[in-house]
């Protein structure tokens, strides 16, 4: 491996500066695309993650290293992982790193767009308020001045930063209704299998271990150990709610929605540990109340993305794929591509942090590619559309998140809901669709590969079923697609080897960071993989000496 000059700290730092004043934002132009059934037009852009680019880390067709630079301490990878880190190593003290992304902007699943009416996200949403316990988390928002204070010895959260009342509806049988559990028109059995389904989540939410400790909580890092309950990851979800004779098709719709929503794959193909974990994990403990409620905004998670990048003020390097990672004496040497200058540039870090998912891990480090072969990532597909009036019966009033019976999505949220100036000129709203399938490979070709057109007649489609005229009122489509969305904890994943053996680090030089070493993609695991590899590394560095 070739290297060119070295650079000097003072170097770097004019690197730094000269990467800053080269980015330039690139804009995707929309196009029209007529409509066959009528006379007016919708505006669609489509777009996604840089897979062209990230797809070269299979060809490795790079140009020669042109420069060298050093630095102690390297985080790869932008996402929520990778800035956690990166505000773990501030607080500690430590400011001579940097922070690599693919992407033009930071955040992974937590970015957001913006057009005239509203800011919207391309991706995650909300975060549930947190486990009173999660220390970690609790600090972080009261940094970012989420928890405005304590009363009574319970977080005050800013008002204007909980989701405004009314929360969520479902349309079920040709109304809206209020909750997306259904309340009017199913049958007795289905209301008692629902009674009887949340009486056992309830008992599962307060399950402890030998050891006293939580069996469903969040971390996963923070379970009990004593493996009680480790067989329910054997089992799908479905077959949990079939051996525990739960008939109704309600609820089997319900369950797998919320299955879906959170690690994109239905109960067909995930855990039944995995499924009983969204239902108990959280405690409902951080109010007086036991309220469920949750933090949204207009761009969604992208607000908690603003307040960790804060952390690392002019040490992130966007437009940057790392194409290599090796042990070099006794550093670290990664070399980097830079898309916008086409030019290739080699690091010397002492450690790295690869907050980067395990299917990117496997190039990087070619030896860990069986294991990177036992990671499942459920496609996604977001489109954002710009309405001039959405056709509600009025039996519900329009809600925060709005989700549709037996349709292919789920739903959508509105994404002005919480905008304190609630007569709006056009309304615009976020629909989402995971690929729950067992073939996930097909579908991310899918995915990747069908037209602008072939999505968008998806898309209406699906929200026909509770807006019959909603063709009639679109004016633009912003479509999202993330080939590998989210991990998906199939059965056996969550407590099997490969999700350990991943975490290990590589020679007390090269760490791990990020929420598909949990096995469940939301913002609580991936911002505490970043603290715990910081921590991890910092303790090894220590033992060193």
């Amino acid at each position: 491996m070739k290297n060119g000059e070295n650079y000097s700290p003072r170097s770097r730092r004019t690197f730094l500066k000269s990467i800053s004043a080269g980015i330039i934002l690139a804009s995707v132009p929309a196009f029209l695309i007529a409509c066959k059934e009528k006379a007016i037009n919708i505006a669609i852009r489509l777009s996604g993650t840089n897979h062209i680019l990230g797809h070269r880390l299979r060809t490795k067709n790079f140009p020669k290293i042109s420069k060298t630079i050093e630095i102690p301490y390297l985080i790869i990878g932008g996402g929520i992982s990778g800035l956690s880190a990166g505000r773990q190593l501030m607080k500690k003290g430590i400011e001579d790193f940097l922070i690599l992304e693919l992407e033009a902007e930071v955040g992974g699943n937590s970015r957001n767009r913006e057009n005239k009416y509203s800011k919207y996200p391309l991706g995650a949403h909300y975060l549930p308020l947190p486990n009173i316990q999660d220390k970690e988390l609790v600090q972080f928002l009261e940094e970012a001045k989420i928890i405005t204070g304590y009363k009574d010895g319970f977080p005050v959260f800013d008002e204007e930063q909980l989701t405004f009342m009314p929360q969520e509806r479902l349309f079920i049988k040709n109304t809206w209704q209020e909750s997306l559990v259904p309340k009017f028109g199913i049958s007795k059995t289905s209301e008692a299998d629902f009674n009887r389904f949340f009486e056992i989540m309830s008992d599962f939410r307060n399950k402890k271990g030998e050891d006293g400790i939580f069996i469903f909580d969040i971390p996963l890092a923070a379970i009990s150990k004593d493996g009680k309950y480790d067989f329910l990851d054997k089992i799908s979800m479905k077959e949990w709610l079939v051996q525990n004779k739960f008939l109704s098709e309600e609820l089997y719709q319900y369950v797998n929605y919320c299955c879906r929503d959170d690690f994109g794959l239905g109960v067909d193909f995930i855990s039944a540990w995995a499924g009983i974990h969204y239902f108990a994990a959280r405690k409902h403990n951080a109010t007086k109340e036991k309220t469920e409620n949750v933090l949204t905004w207009p761009e969604g998670n992208s607000r908690l993305t603003k307040h960790l990048k804060e952390y690392s003020k002019n040490k992130i390097v966007a437009n940057h794929l790392v194409y290599e990672v090796g042990i070099k004496g006794e550093g670290v040497i990664v070399n980097v591509y830079d898309n916008l200058k086409n030019e290739s540039i080699a690091i010397n870090a002492q450690k790295v942090i690869l907050a980067t998912p395990q299917f990117i891990n496997g190039y990087l480090l070619p030896e860990r590619t069986p294991i990177a072969k036992e990671f499942h990532y459920a496609p996604w597909l977001l489109a954002t559309l710009t309405v001039t009036d959405l056709d509600d019966n009025n039996s519900y009033p329009l809600c925060w998140d709005n989700v549709i019976y037996g349709a292919k999505g789920l739903g959508y949220i509105y994404n002005q809901h919480e905008s304190l100036g609630q007569i709006q000129e056009k309304k615009v709203i976020t629909y989402y669709y995971s690929f729950s399938t067992n073939d996930l490979k097909k579908s991310r070709k899918e995915l990747l590969t069908k037209e602008e057109d072939y999505w968008k007649q998806l898309i209406i489609d699906d929200l026909k079923i509770a807006h019959p005229d909603i063709e009639n009122v679109v004016q633009e489509i912003d479509i999202q697609r993330i080939g590998h969305g989210m991990i998906s904890p199939v059965p056996g994943f969550l407590f099997g080897k490969a999700r350990v053996e991943a975490s290990h680090a590589i020679d007390n030089k090269v760490f791990f960071a990020h929420s598909d070493l949990s096995g469940i993609s939301i913002f609580e695991e991936a911002f505490h993989q970043g603290i715990n590899a910081v921590n991890k590394m910092l303790n090894e560095t220590a033992l060193d000496k």
